[in-house]
C-alpha cells in the first residue's frame, strides 16, 4: 500500500469535507494517510470541533483514528484558529518558515496530495 499526505489547503466547508471523506477512504483500504491542515482551511477547526457542525463526524473521525497529522502554524495564527489548534491538541507544524513542508514527507516516502 502506499504512503500519501493530503494537504488541504480549501477554506471552504464543502471543499474541505472531501479531504477529510478522502483521507478516511484511503485509510480504509489500507493505505497510510495523513492529513495536513494548510492555508484558509485552518480556520475550520473550530466549527468542525463542534457537535451538530456539518462534517463535525468526519473531523472527529480523523482526529480519531490518527490521521491529522497537524496544522500549519504560520496560517493557523494569520487565520486566528492557533489558540484552538492548541486546544484541540493538534500538532502545528511549521518546519518551512512557519509552514508544513513537501519536502518533510517526501524525505518519509510519502506521495503527496494538494487540495
Amino acid at each position: 500500500m502506499k504512503k500519501i499526505a493530503v494537504f488541504a489547503f480549501q477554506g471552504e466547508l464543502m471543499c474541505f469535507a472531501h479531504a477529510l471523506l478522502n483521507v478516511i477512504d484511503l485509510k480504509s483500504k489500507g493505505h497510510e494517510v495523513k492529513l495536513i491542515i494548510e492555508g484558509s482551511a485552518t480556520a475550520l477547526i473550530e466549527q468542525l470541533g463542534k457537535e451538530g457542525t456539518p462534517f463535525a463526524p468526519l473531523y472527529a473521525k480523523v482526529r480519531s483514528e490518527g490521521i491529522l497529522a497537524g496544522i500549519c502554524r504560520a496560517c493557523a495564527g494569520k487565520m486566528g484558529s492557533l489558540a484552538e489548534a492548541e486546544r484541540q491538541g493538534i500538532p502545528c507544524l511549521g518546519e518551512m518558515q512557519g509552514h508544513p513542508g513537501f519536502a518533510t514527507w517526501l524525505a518519509e516516502d510519502y506521495e503527496i496530495i494538494s487540495m
